[in-house]
């Protein structure tokens, strides 16, 4: 297995990418802009270059409203689709197997496997990993593949990759080095970097407005809570009905606002099953009295979740009241 964390590893990402005949890319479930946008970045890179190439994610049935729009949506394919066998699968921002939902599966049908990825908690398990934590994106990590490779970024691919980069820095707000110098480059392509972020972040249907309200109204704050104090949501699935996953997963970013909580959380009641929860968890950076902040990546794996040390998320089972006093008395 090669890492990033060794200095041949862009080399024999490059080599695998190269030798292959035939690719699969997988997405994680509940796609955002930044595995999308990966994959179809590849795809679209290895199409120019003739080698059959499919791009899927286990669940929803559909691609989020806001990513349709990303270039190279032809080389999608629905997860029965996605054959067994394949010579090289890609497997894009998904810190671990379990990410791939049903499509897991598809692993050992691989003649070898690269895994390109920024999420800390990965160890990796692919034949090649590509994975680096310090890369604000994954596809910030794409871009350095492609580019090693000599495959050429123009705006299709720039669109692809400049929707990764932007919503995984919340529109720069939590930008590493290099990450202006990236866009930058990326929107001399001619891309339109103010209209991919309105589509991206800011816009949602009539219907989210009523969803979001009941919500908020269920917001708590629990000031001692880690010693930063936590803020939290209840999302009901009844409130859910008429709404997309994208809606849902937005309210986080509105519950992270809080000043008085350094962590915040949003738990998420699962369609047909009530004592199913999906958790997300925000810590803000340089919070008063954590100058380096929560590190809730660390939390989420005590639920067997994870994600990056500011945004995390893992899923867990039980009522209301037990669901959000297992998380207080994880962060006590």
């Amino acid at each position: 297995m090669t890492s990033v964390r060794d200095a041949t590893a862009l080399d024999a990402a490059v080599t695998a990418l190269a030798a292959a005949r035939s690719v699969t890319v997988l997405c994680h479930v509940q796609p955002d802009a930044d595995t999308i946008g990966s994959g179809l970045a590849l795809a679209l890179a290895l199409a120019r270059e003739k080698v059959p190439v499919a791009v899927s994610f286990a669940e929803p049935a559909e691609l989020p409203a806001s990513l349709r729009s990303l270039p190279g949506i032809e080389h999608l394919v629905a997860p029965a689709q996605v054959p067994r066998e394949v010579d090289l699968l890609i497997v894009v921002d998904c810190g671990a197997r379990s990410r791939l939902g049903a499509l897991a599966d598809r692993l050992p049908g691989a003649s070898s496997t690269l895994v390109i990825d920024h999420h800390r908690a990965n160890d990796g398990f692919g034949t090649v990993d590509l994975i680096d934590e310090s890369a604000a994106s994954t596809t910030e990590l794409v871009t350095r593949l492609l580019d090693a490779w000599g495959v050429p970024i123009d705006a299709e691919i720039a669109h692809c990759l400049f929707a990764g980069l932007v919503t995984d820095t919340g529109s720069f707000r939590w930008a590493r080095p290099g990450s202006h110098a990236l866009a930058e480059r990326l929107l001399a392509t001619g891309i339109d970097g103010t209209e991919i972020t309105r589509v991206l972040l800011d816009t949602h249907p009539y219907a989210w407005l009523p969803m979001l309200a009941k919500v908020l109204a269920t917001a708590v704050v629990i000031p001692a809570a880690g010693g930063v104090g936590l803020v939290y949501a209840l999302v009901r699935a009844a409130d859910t009905t008429a709404v997309g996953p994208e809606e849902v997963e937005s309210v986080i970013d509105v519950i992270r606002t809080t000043s008085e909580a350094g962590i915040a959380a949003v738990f998420k009641e699962s369609r047909g099953q009530h004592d199913r929860w999906t958790v997300s968890l925000r810590s803000r950076d340089c919070t008063p009295g954590a100058a380096d902040g929560v590190d809730v990546a660390a939390v989420a794996a005590g639920f067997g979740g994870g994600g990056h040390r500011f945004a995390a998320g893992y899923t867990t089972f039980g009522t209301a009241a037990e669901v959000v006093a297992a998380l207080v008395a994880a962060l006590d």
